[in-house]
């Protein structure tokens, strides 16, 4: 008889192969940046919503970061406001930052609480702006055309950067079995919300809670190669290496660099998952195989 996925032999093997992950991660923090397709699909919902749950369970406290950028787009569209966009960036004024936070902190966030909670967690949904836990500022934007002397800075609104990460609200969340779902809205020192790029809020997050892994779940397979190999096992320099060379271009860039300053910040490993994978997250974290490309800070 072959074996199959239902057969209990393989299910024993499996176990047999996580159980010194599950040994090695127990007690550990592994904050997770949620997006893309896996925010989109039916079925990479409902396992994601399941790898968190089974992740808390085995004793290994994952924070759960989240974008929401198309929902956000799709709202502005109902609403008749238009979108603007700026190096990738969106155009966000006082209007745009309500929809913002009303997608991001409300619709979204609450969704992703929800679901984690059915799936037999006890999940906290937040925004950076509880318990002041991200302090931000704006974000400032350059812009230089070739017959420029010098560039100019683009006022693009309540879009933010990362001052600082109060951890405070989160540990105390985790060290009661609570799961917490971040929004990536930051505020600053008056009191002005900002929107703020969710890889990079993950990635300030994992730093200051010196966490064990950064997870950040995107839609290709991972840092691939001219010849379309995905590159694992890297190390910060040779990934340094990699941005130099031009290998790590275009829209992957903000990406690694912010695993990358993650990596250099103190955390033990940043990994880019393919999130369109079912179950992707433990699959990175218990097998050997891994569904994407892992960074450390050793060669």
């Amino acid at each position: 008889m072959n074996p199959t996925s239902r057969d209990p032999r393989v299910v024993v093997e499996v176990l047999s192969e996580a159980l010194p992950y599950i040994q090695q991660f127990s007690g550990k923090t592994v904050v997770v940046k949620y997006g893309g397709n896996a925010m989109t699909e039916d079925t990479l919902i409902d396992s994601f919503a399941r790898n968190i749950v089974l992740m808390k369970e085995v004793g290994i406290n994952p924070v759960v970061v989240h974008g929401g950028g198309p929902q956000i787009g799709e709202l502005l569209k109902k609403l008749n406001i238009e979108s603007r966009f700026v190096n990738g960036m969106r155009v966000t004024d006082a209007e745009t930052m309500d929809v913002v936070e009303m997608v991001l902190g409300g619709l979204v966030n609450k969704s992703i609480v929800n679901l984690i909670n059915q799936s037999g967690g006890k999940a906290i949904g937040l925004t950076g702006k509880d318990g002041a836990q991200i302090r931000a500022r704006q974000l400032q934007v350059e812009h230089q055309s070739p017959e420029m002397t010098a560039p100019e800075i683009i006022d693009i609104g309540h879009v933010g950067e990362v001052e600082h990460i109060s951890t405070e609200l989160i540990e105390m969340l985790a060290a009661r079995d609570f799961i917490p779902v971040i929004a990536p809205i930051g505020v600053d020192e008056k009191g002005r919300s900002y929107n703020i790029n969710a890889d990079l809020v993950a990635g300030k997050i994992a730093e200051a809670l010196g966490a064990e892994k950064l997870m950040l779940l995107t839609n290709v397979a991972g840092l691939m190669n001219a010849e379309g190999e995905v590159l694992t096992g890297l190390s910060t320099a040779q990934v340094d290496d990699l941005i130099a060379d031009g290998t790590i271009h275009g829209g992957m860039l903000p990406k690694i660099r912010c695993a990358l300053d993650a990596v250099k910040g103190g955390v033990k490993s940043a990994h880019i998952i393919d999130g369109r994978v079912a179950h992707a997250v433990l699959l990175e974290i218990f097998t050997n195989a891994g569904v994407g490309t892992l960074i450390t800070d050793t060669d």
